[in-house]
Parts: C-alpha cells; sequence; structure tokens
C-alpha cells in the first residue's frame, strides 16, 4: 500500500466540503497519509479567510479545521528539510510552501495527492523523469 502526501489544496477540499473533496476522501482512505506540519497553518488560513468571507459559518469553518488537524485524522505531520525544499523551490519554480509537499513525498517514496493543477504537472513531470 503506497503512502500519500497530502497537500493544502487537497485536505483543504476535505475539511471544508470544496469541490472534489469526495475524490480526494476516497483517495485517502485506507493508506498511510503524511504532510508536513506547515500544512496545519496552511488550513489556518484558509478557515481564517473562510470565516471572514462568511461570518455566520466561523463556528463551522474553525470545528472543521480543528478535526482535520487532530490525530484522530490519521495523518502523520513531519517536518522537512528546509534546505532541500528552497532547492526543489529554486529548481522548479514551486513556492516553498508546494516544494515542501514535493520533498516529503520524494523522501517517503509515496503519491502527491493534489487538487493544485501546475504542483500536479510538476510532480507528473518529475515521476516521468525517473
Amino acid at each position: 500500500m503506497t503512502p500519500v502526501v497530502v497537500d493544502a489544496s487537497a485536505l483543504a477540499a476535505v475539511a471544508f466540503r470544496e469541490p472534489g473533496f469526495e475524490r480526494v476522501a476516497a483517495r485517502l482512505h485506507g493508506v498511510p497519509v503524511f504532510a508536513p506540519t506547515l500544512l496545519k497553518y496552511e488550513l489556518a488560513s484558509v478557515a481564517r479567510t473562510k470565516a471572514r468571507r462568511h461570518p455566520r459559518e466561523a463556528t463551522l469553518f474553525f470545528a472543521a479545521l480543528a478535526e482535520v488537524t487532530q490525530m484522530r485524522s490519521g495523518i502523520v505531520w513531519q517536518d522537512i528539510s528546509p534546505s532541500d525544499v528552497a532547492l526543489i523551490a529554486h529548481v522548479t519554480g514551486l513556492s516553498a510552501y508546494d516544494a515542501s509537499y514535493v520533498w516529503l513525498a520524494g523522501s517517503l517514496g509515496a503519491d502527491l495527492v493534489t487538487l493544485d493543477e501546475r504542483l500536479g504537472a510538476i510532480v507528473s513531470a518529475r515521476d516521468t523523469d525517473l
């Protein structure tokens, strides 16, 4: 069973029931799921933005954030190598955030689950080059 690394676009879709969440949830079901710890902060930012845009639903967004970032979510939180991530970002043109997902997936031999088309294309190209 190949482990997966989940990125902010994919986990935000699941947490906040955004388009594509069913596909992501199915991909995460029954496999080891890993994420860099920075994902917690990216999701916190998404929850804050959603709460500002929809203040009456703020409690729901913060509850969804708590649910998805707690240990019961089954995600194994990992630290990353900042120097390796900076190098990947430099070479690929990705942000350091996105490069963190690429680095973690590569270091674990895991698939990357993302709804970000640009990131997905770069990862597919990386896999083809190997």
